[in-house]
């Protein structure tokens, strides 16, 4: 908690070509500490600017604190047709214990629910715990995917968070 408690200004922003640096070091020490427990896409450079760059349906979005990125969270599947989007989230290992990653998941359903998502889907490793807890604490149920993994399910149209 002490990485965002002495600072004053916490936003949700979607992504923009002003956040690449930022959120190219993100997802830099992201892959560094733990990118096995979050892997939509690579956590590289290039990957951000590609994403800060992006035009299309899919959302996604970053918690900055003083221009620095501290969590990347997306709403993705809309561009494949799907009714359903996907959610992935992953903070700083500074930002962690703060509360931002429940504050990132409601905005996150707030965005699905806008966006007129009669739910949303997320995975998960098992071995994730501090995830597992948080999803289950926020109404998500969940589905076996195989021996690693599990799948949640959310309603956000008929009253979930």
């Amino acid at each position: 908690m002490s990485g965002l408690a002495d600072r004053t200004a916490l936003e949700f922003r979607a992504l923009a070509p002003d956040l690449v640096q930022s959120l190219g070091d993100f997802f830099e020490s992201l892959a560094a500490s733990d990118g096995a427990f979050f892997h939509p896409h690579p956590l590289t450079r290039e990957s951000a600017r590609q994403l800060c760059e992006y035009q299309g349906r899919d959302l996604y979005f970053v918690a900055v604190c003083d221009s620095r990125v501290h969590g990347y969270g997306l709403l993705r599947g809309w561009d494949e047709g799907y009714a359903v989007p996907s959610l992935g989230i992953a903070l700083s290992p500074d930002a962690r214990g703060s509360g931002l990653a429940r504050a990132f998941m409601l905005f996150l359903h707030s965005a699905a629910r806008l966006r007129g998502a009669p739910r949303i889907r997320l995975t998960v490793f098992r071995d994730n715990v501090r995830a597992v807890a948080l999803y289950r604490s926020l109404g998500y149920r969940f589905e076996t995917k195989n021996s690693e993994e599990d799948v949640g399910f959310l309603d956000i149209l008929s009253g979930g968070s």
